[in-house]
Protein backbone atom coordinates (compact mmCIF):
# COMPACT_ATOMS: atom_id res chain seq x y z
CA UNK A 1 0.00 0.00 0.00
CA UNK A 2 1.18 3.58 -1.05
CA UNK A 3 1.56 5.57 1.96
CA UNK A 4 0.43 9.29 2.87
CA UNK A 5 2.20 12.54 0.88
CA UNK A 6 3.01 12.98 4.85
CA UNK A 7 5.04 10.53 4.87
CA UNK A 8 8.79 12.02 4.38
CA UNK A 9 10.12 11.21 1.48
CA UNK A 10 14.07 12.25 0.11
CA UNK A 11 13.69 14.24 -3.09
CA UNK A 12 16.40 13.63 -5.83
CA UNK A 13 17.24 16.87 -8.07
CA UNK A 14 19.40 15.82 -10.97
CA UNK A 15 21.37 18.29 -13.04
CA UNK A 16 23.39 18.35 -15.95
CA UNK A 17 23.20 14.84 -17.52
CA UNK A 18 20.98 13.09 -14.60
CA UNK A 19 17.25 12.94 -16.45
CA UNK A 20 16.53 9.51 -15.39
CA UNK A 21 17.14 7.53 -12.44
CA UNK A 22 17.87 4.08 -13.05
CA UNK A 23 16.94 1.56 -10.63
CA UNK A 24 14.06 3.70 -9.21
CA UNK A 25 10.74 1.88 -9.23
CA UNK A 26 8.36 3.99 -10.31
CA UNK A 27 5.09 4.39 -8.51
CA UNK A 28 3.82 7.15 -10.22
CA UNK A 29 4.82 10.49 -12.56
CA UNK A 30 2.81 13.82 -11.39
CA UNK A 31 2.21 17.44 -13.25
CA UNK A 32 2.22 19.50 -10.21
CA UNK A 33 1.10 22.83 -10.22
CA UNK A 34 2.31 25.36 -7.53
CA UNK A 35 2.01 28.82 -6.47
CA UNK A 36 5.28 29.85 -8.41
CA UNK A 37 4.75 28.56 -11.49
CA UNK A 38 5.53 25.15 -13.23
CA UNK A 39 8.53 22.90 -12.05
CA UNK A 40 11.58 22.01 -14.64
CA UNK A 41 9.44 18.91 -15.60
CA UNK A 42 7.05 16.29 -14.30
CA UNK A 43 8.08 15.15 -10.80
CA UNK A 44 8.71 10.71 -10.29
CA UNK A 45 7.32 9.01 -7.31
CA UNK A 46 8.54 5.67 -6.52
CA UNK A 47 11.20 3.60 -4.59
CA UNK A 48 14.67 3.49 -4.91
CA UNK A 49 15.63 0.73 -2.20
CA UNK A 50 13.79 0.98 0.74
CA UNK A 51 13.08 4.41 0.18
CA UNK A 52 10.15 6.39 -1.21
CA UNK A 53 11.79 8.99 -3.52
CA UNK A 54 10.66 12.14 -5.87
CA UNK A 55 12.84 12.58 -8.70
CA UNK A 56 13.34 15.74 -10.63
CA UNK A 57 15.51 16.76 -13.33
CA UNK A 58 16.18 20.38 -12.69
CA UNK A 59 16.80 21.13 -16.55
CA UNK A 60 13.84 19.47 -17.50
CA UNK A 61 13.49 16.41 -19.22
CA UNK A 62 15.49 17.01 -22.48
CA UNK A 63 17.66 19.59 -20.91
CA UNK A 64 15.81 22.58 -22.37
CA UNK A 65 15.93 24.81 -19.13
CA UNK A 66 19.39 27.52 -18.96
CA UNK A 67 20.17 28.29 -15.11
CA UNK A 68 18.57 31.12 -15.21
CA UNK A 69 14.89 29.89 -16.69
CA UNK A 70 14.68 27.42 -13.93
CA UNK A 71 11.44 27.83 -11.59
CA UNK A 72 13.31 27.16 -8.52
CA UNK A 73 10.80 27.84 -6.71
CA UNK A 74 8.07 26.28 -8.43
CA UNK A 75 10.75 23.33 -8.25
CA UNK A 76 11.44 23.27 -4.25
CA UNK A 77 7.32 23.96 -3.41
CA UNK A 78 6.98 21.17 -5.57
CA UNK A 79 9.04 18.41 -3.90
CA UNK A 80 7.74 19.99 -0.34
CA UNK A 81 4.31 19.32 -1.53
CA UNK A 82 4.91 15.62 -2.34
CA UNK A 83 6.17 14.83 1.35
CA UNK A 84 10.01 15.40 0.80
CA UNK A 85 12.22 16.58 3.68
CA UNK A 86 15.49 16.03 2.40
CA UNK A 87 17.05 17.18 -0.71
CA UNK A 88 20.43 15.35 -2.59
CA UNK A 89 20.93 17.45 -5.10
CA UNK A 90 23.10 16.51 -7.89
CA UNK A 91 25.93 18.85 -10.16
CA UNK A 92 28.05 19.44 -12.01
CA UNK A 93 30.98 21.96 -11.21
CA UNK A 94 34.27 23.27 -12.02
CA UNK A 95 36.85 23.04 -9.78
CA UNK A 96 39.35 25.98 -8.10
CA UNK A 97 41.41 24.25 -6.35
CA UNK A 98 44.56 22.15 -7.60
CA UNK A 99 43.21 19.02 -4.80
CA UNK A 100 39.80 18.96 -6.48
CA UNK A 101 40.47 16.90 -9.31
CA UNK A 102 38.07 16.10 -12.18
CA UNK A 103 36.01 13.16 -11.54
CA UNK A 104 36.15 14.26 -7.61
CA UNK A 105 32.77 14.75 -5.42
CA UNK A 106 32.51 17.37 -3.30
CA UNK A 107 29.58 18.36 -0.48
CA UNK A 108 30.27 21.89 -0.05
CA UNK A 109 29.26 23.23 3.37
CA UNK A 110 28.81 26.79 2.58
CA UNK A 111 27.82 28.58 -0.75
CA UNK A 112 28.59 32.54 -2.55
CA UNK A 113 25.61 33.83 -4.46
CA UNK A 114 26.78 35.52 -7.29
CA UNK A 115 23.83 35.10 -9.63
CA UNK A 116 22.63 38.36 -11.32
CA UNK A 117 18.98 39.16 -10.06
CA UNK A 118 16.80 37.49 -12.43
CA UNK A 119 16.47 34.29 -10.55
CA UNK A 120 13.67 34.66 -7.38
CA UNK A 121 15.53 34.40 -4.70
CA UNK A 122 13.18 33.58 -1.73
CA UNK A 123 9.20 32.11 -1.03
CA UNK A 124 8.87 35.25 0.72
CA UNK A 125 7.51 38.61 -0.68
CA UNK A 126 4.32 39.93 -1.64
CA UNK A 127 2.30 40.24 1.57
CA UNK A 128 4.25 37.53 3.45
CA UNK A 129 7.91 38.47 5.05
CA UNK A 130 10.09 36.04 6.91
CA UNK A 131 14.42 36.05 7.38
CA UNK A 132 15.52 32.81 7.33
CA UNK A 133 18.65 32.04 8.93
CA UNK A 134 21.40 30.68 6.47
CA UNK A 135 24.36 31.37 8.07
CA UNK A 136 24.98 27.30 8.00
CA UNK A 137 22.68 26.41 5.29
CA UNK A 138 23.81 22.64 4.71
CA UNK A 139 22.43 20.26 7.85
CA UNK A 140 25.60 18.83 9.16
CA UNK A 141 23.44 15.82 10.01
CA UNK A 142 22.70 14.97 6.85
CA UNK A 143 26.11 15.73 5.24
CA UNK A 144 27.83 13.58 7.73
CA UNK A 145 25.42 10.56 6.66
CA UNK A 146 25.95 11.05 3.14
CA UNK A 147 29.83 11.74 2.97
CA UNK A 148 30.01 8.52 5.48
CA UNK A 149 28.13 6.22 3.07
CA UNK A 150 30.06 7.69 0.06
CA UNK A 151 33.79 5.95 1.65
CA UNK A 152 35.16 3.03 -0.57
CA UNK A 153 33.26 4.82 -3.74
CA UNK A 154 35.22 7.89 -4.89
CA UNK A 155 37.44 10.86 -3.53
CA UNK A 156 35.32 13.08 -1.67
CA UNK A 157 36.11 16.50 -0.24
CA UNK A 158 33.65 18.38 2.63
CA UNK A 159 33.59 21.45 3.86
CA UNK A 160 34.02 23.64 0.71
CA UNK A 161 32.50 26.24 -0.97
CA UNK A 162 30.46 26.46 -3.58
CA UNK A 163 29.91 29.85 -5.62
CA UNK A 164 26.94 29.89 -7.94
CA UNK A 165 27.20 32.04 -10.98
CA UNK A 166 24.41 33.28 -13.20
CA UNK A 167 25.56 31.42 -16.60
CA UNK A 168 24.70 30.18 -19.29
CA UNK A 169 28.16 31.60 -20.61
CA UNK A 170 31.51 30.29 -19.23
CA UNK A 171 33.38 32.31 -17.03
CA UNK A 172 36.81 34.45 -17.80
CA UNK A 173 39.94 33.69 -16.34
CA UNK A 174 39.81 37.05 -14.06
CA UNK A 175 36.67 35.85 -12.86
CA UNK A 176 38.21 32.23 -11.78
CA UNK A 177 41.07 34.22 -10.21
CA UNK A 178 38.75 36.06 -8.16
CA UNK A 179 36.61 33.67 -7.28
CA UNK A 180 39.97 32.08 -6.05
CA UNK A 181 40.58 35.04 -3.48
CA UNK A 182 37.30 34.87 -2.15
CA UNK A 183 38.39 31.07 -1.26
CA UNK A 184 35.21 29.65 -3.13
CA UNK A 185 36.92 25.88 -4.12
CA UNK A 186 33.66 25.01 -6.89
CA UNK A 187 31.82 27.09 -9.41
CA UNK A 188 28.46 26.31 -10.73
CA UNK A 189 25.28 27.57 -11.75
CA UNK A 190 22.00 26.10 -9.92
CA UNK A 191 22.98 25.49 -6.45
CA UNK A 192 21.45 29.53 -5.64
CA UNK A 193 19.31 29.84 -5.05
CA UNK A 194 18.28 26.09 -4.61
CA UNK A 195 20.04 25.81 -1.38
CA UNK A 196 18.20 28.95 0.12
CA UNK A 197 14.71 28.00 -0.65
CA UNK A 198 15.52 24.31 0.68
CA UNK A 199 15.83 26.23 3.64
CA UNK A 200 12.58 28.22 3.81
CA UNK A 201 10.99 24.79 2.84
CA UNK A 202 12.39 23.44 6.08
CA UNK A 203 14.36 20.67 4.09
CA UNK A 204 17.53 18.86 5.18
CA UNK A 205 19.30 19.56 1.80
CA UNK A 206 22.79 18.99 0.22
CA UNK A 207 24.70 19.24 -3.04
CA UNK A 208 26.76 16.62 -4.64
CA UNK A 209 28.75 17.88 -6.72
CA UNK A 210 31.02 16.15 -9.35
CA UNK A 211 33.93 17.94 -10.62
CA UNK A 212 34.02 17.80 -14.16
CA UNK A 213 36.84 20.57 -14.91
CA UNK A 214 39.49 23.05 -13.16
CA UNK A 215 37.13 25.90 -14.58
CA UNK A 216 40.00 28.65 -16.49
CA UNK A 217 42.12 29.48 -13.85
CA UNK A 218 45.15 27.18 -14.61
CA UNK A 219 47.83 28.84 -17.05
CA UNK A 220 47.78 26.15 -19.51
CA UNK A 221 45.73 27.93 -22.63
CA UNK A 222 44.71 24.17 -23.31
CA UNK A 223 43.00 23.07 -19.90
CA UNK A 224 40.16 25.48 -19.90
CA UNK A 225 36.46 24.25 -19.38
CA UNK A 226 34.55 23.45 -22.41
CA UNK A 227 30.83 22.01 -22.60
CA UNK A 228 32.39 18.75 -24.24
CA UNK A 229 34.94 18.35 -21.46
CA UNK A 230 32.28 18.81 -19.02
CA UNK A 231 29.58 15.92 -20.46
CA UNK A 232 32.47 13.83 -21.52
CA UNK A 233 33.71 13.65 -17.31
CA UNK A 234 30.29 13.70 -16.07
CA UNK A 235 29.21 10.50 -18.31
CA UNK A 236 32.54 8.22 -16.99
CA UNK A 237 31.32 9.58 -13.36
CA UNK A 238 27.64 8.49 -13.37
CA UNK A 239 28.08 5.18 -13.54
CA UNK A 240 29.80 5.60 -9.99
CA UNK A 241 27.14 7.83 -8.55
CA UNK A 242 24.57 4.90 -9.74
CA UNK A 243 26.32 2.76 -8.11
CA UNK A 244 26.72 4.63 -4.90
CA UNK A 245 22.81 5.51 -5.28
CA UNK A 246 22.33 1.82 -4.95
CA UNK A 247 23.63 1.19 -2.15
CA UNK A 248 22.50 4.77 -0.17
CA UNK A 249 18.91 3.74 -0.30
CA UNK A 250 19.46 0.07 0.48
CA UNK A 251 17.96 1.20 3.86
CA UNK A 252 15.32 4.02 4.85
CA UNK A 253 17.28 7.64 5.47
CA UNK A 254 16.89 8.96 8.88
CA UNK A 255 14.57 12.41 8.72
CA UNK A 256 16.65 14.55 11.59
CA UNK A 257 13.27 15.98 12.09
CA UNK A 258 15.02 17.81 15.18
CA UNK A 259 17.86 19.80 12.79
CA UNK A 260 18.35 23.03 12.57
CA UNK A 261 16.81 23.04 8.87
CA UNK A 262 12.98 21.31 9.89
CA UNK A 263 12.76 24.22 12.19
CA UNK A 264 13.74 26.76 10.35
CA UNK A 265 10.88 29.31 8.94
CA UNK A 266 8.95 28.63 12.40
CA UNK A 267 10.51 31.17 13.71
CA UNK A 268 11.77 33.50 10.78
CA UNK A 269 7.71 34.39 9.90
CA UNK A 270 6.98 38.16 10.58
CA UNK A 271 3.73 37.93 9.29
CA UNK A 272 1.22 36.10 11.40
CA UNK A 273 -0.99 33.56 9.34
CA UNK A 274 -3.92 35.34 10.38
CA UNK A 275 -3.25 38.09 8.46
CA UNK A 276 -2.02 36.55 5.33
CA UNK A 277 -5.11 35.40 2.95
CA UNK A 278 -6.24 32.00 2.48
CA UNK A 279 -3.68 31.31 -0.50
CA UNK A 280 -0.65 32.25 0.79
CA UNK A 281 -1.72 30.55 4.08
CA UNK A 282 -1.56 27.19 2.21
CA UNK A 283 1.75 27.66 0.60
CA UNK A 284 3.27 28.67 3.80
CA UNK A 285 1.73 25.77 5.91
CA UNK A 286 3.34 23.68 2.89
CA UNK A 287 6.78 25.02 3.53
CA UNK A 288 6.17 24.29 7.15
CA UNK A 289 5.51 20.71 7.47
Amino acid sequence: MWRSIRVKRVGIIGGTGLYQLPGLEVVEKKEVKTPFGNPSAALTVGLLGKQEVVFLPRHGENHEKLPSEIQFRANIYALKSLGVTRTLSISAVGSLREDLKPGDWVIPSQYIDFTKGFRVPSFFGNGVTGHVSTALPVCHEFSDYVANSIQGFNSLHTNRTYLCVEGPRLGTQAESHLFRQWNADIVGMTACPEVFLAREAQMNYLTLAIVTDYDCWRPQTDDHVTVEKVIEQYKKSLSTVMKWLASFFENEIPSWEDSVARTSTAGALMTPLEAMSGDQRTWVQTLLL
